[in-house]
């Protein structure tokens, strides 16, 4: 299994549509069951199902990287993960606002700059 560290050593997702819960265990070196405890804890990482099987799409596959970079990497708990995945799909308008005002800052600061 990879190092925490490298999780830009992972292998290149192939060009399928649907990949087994082993294919995306060897592509994320995450072992089977803790997908399985994954999709309990994360509403984002829904794989279809047909029967008994589990079939993840690409989307997904990005999503386990995601975690597993955010859990092994960065050293969140599942709670604060899951929170970061919250934020990242929806951001609240009060911090776009922000990012907005800092950016017309610092357009301002540019545009002083450039008429001196």
């Amino acid at each position: 299994m990879l190092e925490p560290s490298n999780n830009n050593e992972l292998p290149a997702i192939p060009g399928k549509r649907y990949f087994t819960i082993g294919e995306v265990s060897d592509l994320c070196a995450v072992k089977p069951h803790v997908l399985r405890y994954w999709e309990q804890e994360f509403d984002q990482l829904d794989p279809v199902r047909r029967g008994n099987r589990r079939y993840y799409q690409r989307e997904d596959v990005l999503i386990v990287r995601q975690i597993r970079s955010l859990l092994y990497e960065h050293g969140y708990t599942i709670g604060g993960a899951r929170q970061c995945l919250e934020e990242d799909g929806e951001e609240s308008p009060k911090a776009e606002k922000a990012q907005i005002d800092e950016i017309i800052e610092e357009l301002e600061k540019i545009k002083r700059f450039l008429s001196i």
